[in-house]
């Protein structure tokens, strides 16, 4: 598509675009929080976004990397996500204020990187106005994933800079390798970007002298960051990765047996496309199609990412609840490649009498869903801010309130209660109690385990566990109205002790 590895001055998106993009990103922010707050009240739509909070107020106000004053662990899996939240705290901010401002600056990032990548690809494209950064910054799944509370957006941010890096020429392998070292400090995922950039070093250059001194700055740029991070995983839980990594898939292997992996992968890899992503499903296929014509080794090498990373997913651990949240990262690149193969197709037919029906047609169609997407989206999150408000954090102010400080309590929900309630937990969920992670679907050994540690309270939704609750006294119903309107269930606090 792209012929030039550099935009030339009339194709650069100018200062007002810039701005365009900015103001357009805090806007659509704006809607959402303000979504949230006329349902019910402002808030994060994850638990998880509380735990990373946790760690940073930790982090500001006692130097420790800890869940609990005094006891360090990992159950961080973002710790660089949780670090940058800790300057909030610093800076004397509100959590939620801090949390806000960072993810439509990430909003703002993807957009400018999006259209810059669009305007390079497409010598054709000089728009002033910058569409493409719009699409992108107004798509309801990146939107709810800025106001989340979670890094998701950060780590979708360098995943989409490494391979539009790659795109557009860039070579300069120990950034790049770098970059990939710092996204394991967001998500050990991060790891497989290794892949297409080791591709583009092997493939792209003729010189053996040439590849090894490539391949010789990717292991030092990479290198530098997992030394660190794997050290920093060992000194705090004597494990090279982050609790989450073992307790996640040891807690979701039960779906591995449910469906064909040939499913699962079907079920990954199609998230994309719930809202105006299947739109741009026609420009993803031909943009790969022209990949596969003109044999662009780095295009080609994003594309192969994709679908790998799908895979593994769809492998370790199938799950696509959340809209997908641990797909959202690849999400932003594939709208990249949509955009530019649906700009190039309406292109390649402008000799067509057709072409301009065509082409108003497919515009007129992909702003109406666009649009309709947007405020279903703002409705989703707005319920999930709902529900976890009205669950978790009511529980865990309710704990706060009337539990005294030397009660033992186990949960599986575990953000908004260490947040608000400030004390030790049994983490069923093994996010900061790895000793459950061996057993942690196992109800009987379970049971045995928080008789062991002398729990006194369990905090869960009843229908999670099928004997765990069996003869406990409830001490506490949330009673909220937006669990069950969502077709869930209320958190409820049972009274533990001997059966």
């Amino acid at each position: 598509m792209a012929n030039t590895s550099s935009l030339s001055s009339e194709r650069k998106l100018g200062a007002s675009g810039w701005l365009i993009l900015a103001g357009l990103a805090a806007l659509a922010m704006g809607i959402y929080l303000l979504a949230s707050h006329t349902v019910f009240r402002i808030g994060f739509p994850l638990d998880d976004a509380w735990i990373h909070q946790t760690y940073a107020r930790s982090l500001a106000q006692r130097g420790e990397w800890a869940f609990w004053q005094g006891q360090v662990s990992g159950g961080s899996t973002a710790p660089l996500w949780s670090a940058l939240l800790a300057l909030g705290y610093w800076l004397n901010l509100s959590p939620h204020l801090w949390a806000y401002a960072l993810g439509v600056l990430l909003l703002w990032g993807i957009a400018l990187l999006g259209e810059n990548a669009v305007r390079w690809a497409l010598p054709e494209y000089r728009s002033k106005f910058p569409w493409a950064g719009v699409f992108l910054l107004g798509e309801w799944h990146l939107v709810w994933a800025a106001g989340s509370g979670m890094e998701t957006l950060l780590y979708a941010l360098l995943v989409t800079s490494v391979l539009v890096l790659l795109l557009m020429g860039k070579r300069n392998y120990l950034a790049l390798g770098a970059l990939v070292g710092i996204s394991l400090w967001l998500r050990p995922g991060g790891m497989t970007l290794l892949g297409p950039v080791a591709m583009v070093a092997i493939l792209a250059d003729e010189s053996w002298s040439r590849r090894l001194r490539d391949l010789m700055g990717i292991t030092l740029g990479f290198g530098i960051f997992l030394a660190f991070y794997l050290l920093f995983n060992l000194a705090l839980t004597g494990t090279p990765w982050p609790n989450t990594f073992y307790a996640k898939q040891a807690e979701y292997a039960i779906l591995q047996q449910q469906a064909p992996i040939w499913i699962r992968f079907l079920e990954e890899i199609t998230l994309p496309l719930i809202g105006a992503g299947a739109l741009l499903l026609p420009g993803a296929l031909f943009y790969g199609w022209q990949v596969l014509q003109k044999r662009d080794i780095a295009a080609l090498a994003g594309i192969i990412w994709f679908f790998g990373y799908a895979a593994i997913y769809a492998w370790r651990l199938p799950v696509t609840y959340q809209h997908g949240r641990y797909m959202m990262p690849t999400m932003s690149i594939f709208f990249i490649w949509g955009l530019m193969g649906m700009f190039a197709l309406v292109g390649q037919v402008s000799k067509s009498r057709w072409q301009p029906l065509l082409s108003f047609a497919w515009k007129i169609s992909l702003a109406l869903v666009w649009i309709a997407f947007f405020a279903l989206g703002a409705k989703s999150y707005a319920d999930d801010v709902s529900f976890i408000e009205s669950e978790m954090v009511v529980t865990a102010q309710w704990v706060a309130e009337n539990v005294p400080v030397d009660q033992l309590i186990a949960a599986h929900d575990i953000g908004a209660l260490g947040y608000f309630a400030e004390r030790e937990i049994v983490d069923l969920a093994g996010l900061v109690s790895p000793d459950v992670i061996p057993f942690i679907r196992d109800e009987a050994q379970l049971a045995a385990y928080l008789h062991q540690r002398e729990v006194d309270y369990l905090i869960i939704f009843p229908e999670w566990y099928e004997t765990l609750p069996n003869g406990l006294s409830v001490v506490y119903n949330t009673d909220g109205r937006f669990a069950p309107l969502l077709g869930g269930e209320n958190m409820v606090i049972y009274r533990w002790g001997k059966r």
